[in-house]
């Protein structure tokens, strides 16, 4: 039996549970009495083993302690004897650097002196070599050996930057920058002629001796003037083949012919949009030739001396090129191809008036960008191992005509986009004859829904035209141009608007009312009368018509928003694609211009085919107006069109306000003399049975307005299915339908209501019928799931009620029922005295 001695160390040993589970682990067939000997004979053993081998540590480590006593000793000493001698070496080292110290003073004092003498001794050397150099220089220049001419300069100079400015060597200066000059025009003829037959060696040793004298600029000059003449005259056979072309037509077809191209002058000339992708696929071949020579003739210098070939060639011909561009603009167009006219001319406003700019000039700008574009693309794969400034300068070269375009790109936009408004039919609606009204009303708002998506198609291409054009860096112009053009549409349909007030009847007052109205002021029955026609089929379709201008209104609301929502996610990838963060940090870096090392790099190594980071780069103000627009397009709440957002809702307002006048006008016109009908003071009939006196059915004018608030729902569901159609959401269809029921019969009860206000005194007869008539209205208003407000409810409880117990009823009712400010005017006009 093994005995673990581990739990008697535990603070918490209880010795009677240790016992407890030594017993219950016993074999069954052995006796407890045994099991528990057995045990105290293990433990008893067990702890004399421990207190023997207790005491044999013990009297060892006893040993040990005298003779750990002297080790402790002896270290003590050795280390005073350690820190003894360390001290000494200290002392020492302190003399010895004292006197170090001044003997590299001293040494360092004969040092300068010994450079100073060098210096004087070199500098008497060069001042003696100087004067030898200037006095042999001509021999040099007459032996003819340029290369010894250009050392001996380059000595020269060296001398000359060693002496200084000393006043003896003055004229040798100025002898120095001759002899350069005279060195410079010997080397160029044969530059010109090594450069022409491609001499590789020769190039070398020219430029070798160039840069010896410090005039490497002067290669780069040459070598681009002598390449220059070839790219310009492929540039220049463009007009000659044109002028050529012109008089060989005009030779052989005789007079006939010449008149054609007076009339007409580009008819018969080659076009510019043709001929350019054959002149950059030449110019492309010969800067690959030119690049692939330079890396042999000039291995150090070709990744620079190429790309400036081209950018000097750009510069060259911009002002032509630009021009060219201008009238390939206008000769899409018959009116400015007639004039030899373009965009710019257009814009300038040297044109005859009328003139304007048309989708098709920009698209052919565009067209001619992308050709531009497309050898941009190649000529960053041939100057790929090129500086990423050089090559950022070279594709700016590059695109450079099109830059004074892009500068007027938010007049050019504007200029179409008001063209293309102005030319949607949105003829206001006349007022026609009887039968014919409801049919205009129909058509002009029929063109007033057609023109919106007309309109978000126009806005949607000019998006388009400015990120193919652009890429985006026009983007805040092109806002600014959307957000004017959306106003003047906006104007125009308001004006449609104001112009269906008259044919739909509800913009006439005074006089003109009353003849709309076919109402006599002066006869009471004829008014009756009047009242008692229904409503007909033209008044219906005027009704009818005016309800859908509220989908000209909702079409306009939800074109918009989504047009805007669009337009804000086309400016979120644009913030992307421009690099924002690292663009702008480049900006702030630099207030003035993007010529930081690092942010430049950065700007020209992500965005360097980027033609918006092109242009952009070099108008640090445009770019920072334009990133402040594309960090606030990341914002939910940010209105993109912020003036066309307001105008919509206002112009929703405006509609909404005309589509009531319009529904509640005929309620208007029924109810508009009710206060001053004879029936109210009409004094009771004498008659010999006791029947009643007043009529039991209501009158004619307030059933003709039940009639049409009863048929009003007819007339909106078309409109509420056609919202729910189009939105796939009926509760919101009907919704609106029901929102507009109520409005109207909310102005109904408001308009009778003020005309009962008007009435100055009743009869007992006038109070029966006009309860008659407020039940009716009531019922009516209940039909329609509408509460029955209580100024007409308290009107026709105090009517219905008997003259003699009017006081008691509102005594009794104490304003619990009834309106009391609207009973008083009851008794008053009953003549109830409450006193």
């Amino acid at each position: 039996m093994m005995i673990d001695l581990g739990s008697f160390s535990d603070e918490k040993f209880d010795p009677r549970k240790w016992i407890n589970a030594a017993t219950q682990s016993r074999h069954p067939q052995d006796s407890v009495e045994k099991h528990l000997t057995d045990l105290e004979m293990k433990l008893q053993m067990m702890s004399e083993e421990i207190a023997a081998s207790l005491d044999e540590q013990s009297s060892g480590a006893i040993l040990r302690v005298p003779r750990a006593s002297r080790d402790v000793i002896r270290l003590r000493d050795d280390a005073v004897s350690l820190r003894s001698s360390v001290s000494g070496i200290l002392l020492k080292l302190k003399k010895a650097e004292g006197s170090s110290a001044e003997s590299i003073a001293a040494l360092a004092k004969v040092d300068t002196v010994k450079q100073r003498m060098e210096a004087a001794y070199e500098t008497l050397q060069d001042a003696a070599g100087l004067t030898q150099l200037s006095a042999s220089v001509e021999d040099v220049f007459a032996s003819g050996d340029l290369p010894r001419a250009a050392e001996t300069l380059a000595n020269m100079r060296h001398c000359l930057s060693a002496v200084g400015e000393v006043a003896e060597f003055a004229n040798v200066r100025k002898q120095l920058e001759v002899l350069e000059d005279r060195l410079e025009e010997m080397v160029q003829p044969r530059l010109s002629d090594a450069l022409s037959n491609r001499k590789v060696d020769a190039v070398q040793d020219l430029r070798q001796i160039l840069i010896r004298i410090g005039r490497f600029k002067s290669l780069e000059l040459h070598y681009t003037k002598i390449h220059l003449k070839p790219i310009r005259k492929l540039w220049e056979d463009f007009g000659s083949r044109q002028r050529a072309s012109k008089l060989a037509i005009e030779k052989r077809e005789g007079e006939r012919l010449s008149n054609i191209t007076e009339s007409s002058p580009n008819m018969l000339m080659i076009p510019f949009s043709s001929w350019l992708p054959s002149f950059y696929d030449e110019v492309l071949l010969y800067l690959e030739q030119e690049w692939k020579w330079c890396m042999i003739a000039f291995p150090d210098d070709y990744r620079a001396l190429v790309p400036k070939l081209l950018i000097e060639t750009m510069g060259t011909l911009n002002a032509n090129f630009v021009s060219h561009i201008n009238l390939a603009t206008g000769e899409v167009v018959p009116e400015t191809r007639s004039l030899v006219k373009g965009i710019l001319d257009i814009l300038s406003g040297d044109m005859p008036k009328g003139t304007k700019v048309q989708t098709k000039h920009l698209e052919a700008l565009i067209e001619l960008h992308n050709m531009t574009g497309a050898f941009a693309r190649n000529i960053q794969h041939l100057f790929s191992e090129s500086d990423l400034q050089v090559l950022l300068d070279t594709l700016k070269a590059v695109y450079s005509p099109y830059a004074p375009y892009k500068h007027k790109y938010g007049h050019m936009e504007r200029a179409i986009l008001s063209s293309e408004i102005a030319e949607i039919d949105l003829r206001g609606a006349v007022a026609r004859g009887v039968g014919a009204q409801g049919i205009e009303l129909s058509e002009t708002v029929r063109r007033m829904e057609e023109s919106i998506p007309q309109v978000v198609v126009l806005l949607e291409a000019a998006v388009e035209r400015c990120i193919s054009f652009t890429g985006g860096s026009e983007a805040d112009e092109l806002i600014l141009a959307l957000d004017d053009i959306m106003l003047q549409y906006i104007s125009a349909l308001q004006e449609t608007l104001k112009s269906l007030r008259s044919v739909c009847g509800v913009d006439i007052t005074g006089e003109g009312a009353k003849k709309e109205m076919g109402t006599d002021r002066k006869e009471g029955t004829h008014n009756a009368r009047k009242v008692d026609t229904s409503f007909d089929e033209e008044e219906w379709s005027i009704v009818q018509g005016a309800l859908q201008i509220l989908t000209v209104a909702d079409c306009l609301t939800s074109r918009s928003s989504v047009f805007e929502a669009s337009l804000r996610a086309t400016l979120a990838r644009l913030s992307t694609s421009l690099s924002l963060s690292i663009f702008g940090s480049s900006l702030d870096q630099n207030q003035s211009h993007v010529n930081d090392g690092n942010g430049e790099s950065s700007l020209a190594g992500r965005a360097v085919l980027d033609v918006a980071a092109l242009r952009l780069v070099d108008v640090p103000d445009k770019a920072r107006r334009l990133f402040n627009v594309l960090d606030q397009s990341k914002d939910t709440r940010f209105h993109a069109l912020p003036l066309a957002s307001q105008r919509v809702a206002a112009f929703a307002d405006t509609v909404n306000d005309l589509v009531y006048d319009v529904l509640i006008s005929k309620v208007r016109q029924r109810l508009s003399d009710v206060s001053r009908l004879p029936i109210w003071s009409a004094a009771e009939e004498q008659n010999a049975f006791a029947l009643p006196s007043f009529s039991a059915y209501p009158q004619p004018y307030v059933t003709s307005v039940g009639e049409y608030l009863l048929t009003l729902p007819q007339q909106l569901e078309p409109l509420a299915e056609g919202i729910s159609s189009n939105d796939t959401n009926t509760e919101e269809a009907q919704f609106f339908a029901t929102e507009w029921m109520f409005k109207v019969a909310e102005g109904a009860t408001a308009l009778y209501t003020e005309q009962l206000r008007g009435i100055q005194y009743i009869s007992e007869r006038g109070a029966q019928q006009l309860s008659a008539d407020i039940e009716y209205l009531s019922n009516v208003l209940s039909a329609l799931s509408m509460p029955i407000p209580p100024i007409l409810s308290t009107y026709h409880t105090c009517l219905s009620t008997p003259r003699d117990q009017v006081r008691d009823l509102m005594k009794s009712d104490g304003g619990t029922q009834l309106d009391l400010p609207t009973a008083h005017l009851v008794c008053k006009i009953r003549r109830v005295n409450l006193d």
